[in-house]
């Protein structure tokens, strides 16, 4: 009988042994397979977030284009959002894509001073800002800014039509200042212009949008029939003069704007109204963007500042770059 109550428990401390082993090796190897997990999450790639102004500006559009290209061609992944020039929507927008999390953001403001809300939140989050084409007043939380030189291209501007009207003359300006971009290139041509003998009769809110400066260009044109020029912050703003001026048969007066669309070049080659644009490149500014966005995701070195180079396109120089794209 003893013999037998040893045997047993021989037997049991063999088998609770025996448990414990096999439930150490399924512990290690869900350890194992939770590495394995992560090193799979790991090798996912990036995911950016994109949000401009608004993409339906095709200076915007080409400009994502560059970026989801070289994104892609990585292996990541980009998330573009649309605004629409509602600073309220991009904050949600950008609130979502931090949701989503999103490695770094390609980011350009509906309003450089309203953004800040959502720049708080990243930088909470720790993602990476990579400011483009219209800086953010509160530049402290950006980690990178990629852009046009945007006081050149208004001071080019401003410098061909001191050249084409010497004696000066009354102009229209058509600002928008929740944008800095245009705030740049307005003081840019303001500066090209001072003590030129130009008399500045209008300057207003155009919003960088056609349909906006198509209004307020008629208005302006009833109130000052003797303006020689007409100064607008973007090509969406010039075009939208134009059709002004073409609606109501104004012909003597010569238009500018800063980007150098296709529409604008279009216009400025069949030698309309619209003389000259303060051209960029919004192809530039997004394969740049995305190589400092890679240099600082891989801790590499990189510049807090990049610009690209902005010039004028006009009649003598519109036939070396096309009208069907942009450069």
């Amino acid at each position: 009988m003893k013999r037998k109550w040893l045997l047993f428990l021989l037997l049991s401390v063999s088998f609770v042994l025996l448990l414990v082993a096999c439930n150490e090796d399924t512990q290690s190897d869900g350890e194992k397979d939770l590495g394995n997990d992560a090193d799979e999450e790991n090798s996912d790639g990036y995911t950016f977030g994109y949000t401009s102004m608004t993409q339906n500006n095709p200076f915007f559009q080409v400009l994502e284009e560059a970026i989801r290209e070289k994104v892609e061609a990585n292996g990541d992944e980009l998330i573009t959002t649309n605004p629409a020039m509602d600073v309220e929507l991009q904050i949600n927008q950008i609130e979502d894509m931090i949701a989503q999390d999103i490695d770094a953001i390609f980011l350009n403001p509906v309003d450089w001073e309203g953004i800040r809300p959502a720049l708080v939140m990243l930088e909470e989050a720790g993602i990476p800002i990579i400011n483009y084409d219209t800086e953010v007043k509160d530049f402290e939380y950006v980690t990178a800014y990629v852009g046009s030189d945007n006081k050149n291209a208004g001071k080019v501007v401003g410098e061909d039509l001191v050249e084409r009207f010497p004696d000066g003359g009354e102009i229209a300006i058509l600002d928008s200042p929740t944008m800095n971009s245009i705030n740049d290139r307005i003081e840019g041509f303001m500066e090209a212009i001072d003590g030129h003998n130009f008399d500045i009769v209008a300057q207003q809110d155009a919003k960088g949008d056609l349909e906006t400066a198509l209004g307020i260009t008629e208005d302006i044109l009833q109130a000052h029939p003797d303006i020689i020029a007409i100064m607008g912050g973007n090509d969406p703003s010039a075009l939208g003069a134009l059709a002004a001026a073409k609606s109501n048969n104004v012909q003597d007066i010569a238009i500018y704007g800063v980007d150098g669309s296709p529409d604008a070049k279009a216009e400025i080659a069949e030698g309309s109204q619209f003389v000259g644009t303060g051209a960029q490149s919004p192809i530039s500014i997004g394969e740049k963007s995305v190589e400092v966005a890679y240099q600082i995701l891989n801790g590499e070195d990189y510049e807090e500042r990049t610009p690209v180079d902005t010039f004028l396109i006009n009649e003598e120089n519109v036939e070396e770059y096309g009208v069907d794209g942009w450069q």
